[in-house]
């Protein structure tokens, strides 16, 4: 018992001494490996009478059992030192500022598609959409753009491979469709996303548009520049914009005509809408043509209407002096700070 007791307080002194886990491991190794002073003690056992083997078997296990916890209290004691140590080298200075994040921004052009909607919905009129995928007799033909017409050419339009279709080239498709399924009064805007075989610094293969439909009885070409009137002195908030008409051509429009606005561009910094001596063209418009009314079984004799195609991107730059149409899709955040909303 006097050398069991020695192996004890052995254990006792180094234990106190432990600082790491590899400290650790090699006290247990030393006291209950297959070398350990215990093992020596155990091997006594076989020289023994039985009843001396079962009380120094006992006096064996004890010390191994008090052994085992201490080691296992101590393994406990480094793992709370060692998260602490840890805990201490990642602290924070509450004192510190705060880390800094990006807050997103709205994009001119959502911000310009939702400013026209609210204009023309005060207006009366109702905002409809319609499919970006199309097919020929909405995008082409129920517009009385005949087949020799160039936009219908490979260069000018996107067609679909395998499957039957194309990318719309304008928002008129969503006019038709809606035509087809609803009789006059019919007073609405269309907007959406538009594809063309085109890109420089004011065209891109895609861009936005918006494009405005009335149908009803007695509607005539006075309506019709009242409406753009309105439209443009709210978006431009200028109370008396110069205008000029120009005529021009549609498929599907009769007249056609195209509307300038006064503007300055004596300085290369900005364009000065309402202001200055020159002119600059800003949409396209007409009476809609009666063999477009036709195609969707609107009797011409009966109902008129007018329409009218803008470009958003367009809007956008002027109105926020955008120089080039190409960062309008470059995503670059420093760009968003600078034009977002």
């Amino acid at each position: 018992m006097s050398q069991l007791n020695s192996i004890n307080e052995l254990f006792v002194s180094e234990l106190s001494n432990v600082s790491n886990f590899t400290e650790l491991f090699n006290l247990k190794a030393k006291f209950l490996g297959k070398k350990s002073l215990l093992v020596e003690q155990m091997a006594k056992l076989g020289a023994l009478t039985p009843e001396e083997k079962k009380q120094l078997g006992l006096e064996i296990n004890t010390v191994r059992e008090y052994i085992l916890k201490n080691l296992s209290e101590k393994q406990k004691e480094l793992e709370e030192l060692e998260l602490v140590q840890k805990l201490n080298a990642q602290s924070i200075d509450i004192t510190l500022p705060g880390r800094g994040f990006t807050r997103g921004r709205i994009h001119p052009i959502t911000n310009t598609i939702n400013e026209l909607k609210n204009i023309f919905v005060r207006m009366g009129f109702s905002h409809v959409e319609g499919p970006e995928i199309e097919d020929d007799w909405h995008n082409f033909t129920a517009l009385n753009i005949n087949e020799s017409h160039p936009a219908r050419q490979m260069h000018d339009t996107f067609y679909m491979q395998n499957v039957e279709g194309l990318l719309r080239t304008h928002t008129s498709g969503v006019q038709i469709r809606y035509m087809e399924k609803n009789q006059p009064p019919i007073r609405i805007i269309s907007s959406g996303r538009v594809y063309r075989s085109d890109y420089d610094a004011t065209h891109t293969p895609m861009f936005h548009q918006l494009e405005g439909l009335v149908i009803g009885e007695e509607i005539n070409f006075g309506h019709l520049k009242g409406c753009i009137a309105q439209f443009l002195k709210e978006f431009f908030r200028v109370n008396a914009l110069p205008m000029r008409w120009r005529s021009s051509y549609f498929p599907f429009t009769e007249p056609s005509a195209e509307i300038d606005i006064k503007c300055d561009r004596s300085t290369k910094k900005e364009i000065r809408i309402g202001e200055g001596n020159d002119w600059l063209e800003i949409l396209g418009c007409g009476m809609v043509h009666e063999k477009v009314l036709k195609n969707v079984g609107i009797d011409p004799m009966k109902y008129q209407g007018f329409a009218f195609g803008v470009g958003i991107e367009r809007l956008t730059m002027l109105k926020h002096n955008i120089p080039d149409l190409r960062t309008l899709f470059e995503g670059d955040m420093r760009w968003h700070e600078i034009y977002g909303f």
